[in-house]
């Protein structure tokens, strides 16, 4: 049986590109799963099918990357596949572990895969440092004053205020601002703490 697996990691990306693929390989049942690929044990849908695969099986994905995030984990998985009997296929890579050639071209493109993550990952890391030694701070603007936000911890910590919906009302923000305003200011008192 051709068991299709297709993955998005968030809920708002669709997988439609992927069933499509799915079907026209002819697959006879098809599953998918809206999660990160970064933890393999945070991915029911895959572990369901991996502990229901067997001999005869062939787990037909359209690319590497919705598989596994790392070679480490993308191995894993193919040896979990061929412990059961069965076989995985990617369509975008060609391949398929029920051929040698296919088993050797497994672990090539995991290894490029996984270096091409690791590259991006290590310009955007360079990216920030750089921008940072030019005098930007990276990441979203707050959308409150220093001084708003101190007021605002004072007065959710004082009780005066029991609803941040009501605090985000009053400075004009989204709730979120007010709920990180009072987690670093929970977390620099935390720190106090602890150095004292």
């Amino acid at each position: 049986m051709l068991i299709g697996y297709a993955r998005v990691s968030t809920k708002e990306q669709e997988t439609h590109l992927q069933l499509d693929a799915l079907a026209a390989a002819g697959c006879d049942v098809i599953h998918q799963e809206k999660r990160s690929g970064k933890e393999l044990s945070k991915r029911p849908v895959l572990n369901s099918i991996l502990s229901g695969i067997g001999p005869g099986d062939t787990l037909v994905i359209l690319k590497l990357d919705r598989m596994a995030r790392s070679l480490k984990d993308l191995l894993t998985i193919i040896e979990m596949i061929k412990q059961s009997g069965a076989d995985f296929r990617s369509l975008s890579e060609s391949i398929d572990t029920s051929t040698p050639m296919g088993r050797m071209m497994t672990h090539v493109v995991g290894a490029f895969a996984q270096f091409e993550r690791e590259l991006i990952s290590e310009r955007t890391r360079m990216g920030i440092q750089a921008a940072v030694a030019r005098g930007s701070k990276p990441g979203r603007p707050r959308g409150m004053s220093a001084e708003d936000e101190a007021e605002a911890v004072r007065l959710w910590h004082g009780g005066m205020v029991t609803n941040k919906s009501e605090l985000a009302r009053r400075y004009g923000v989204h709730i979120s601002s007010i709920k990180r305003a009072i987690s670093r200011a929970e977390a620099t008192a935390q720190a106090e703490l602890f150095e004292a």
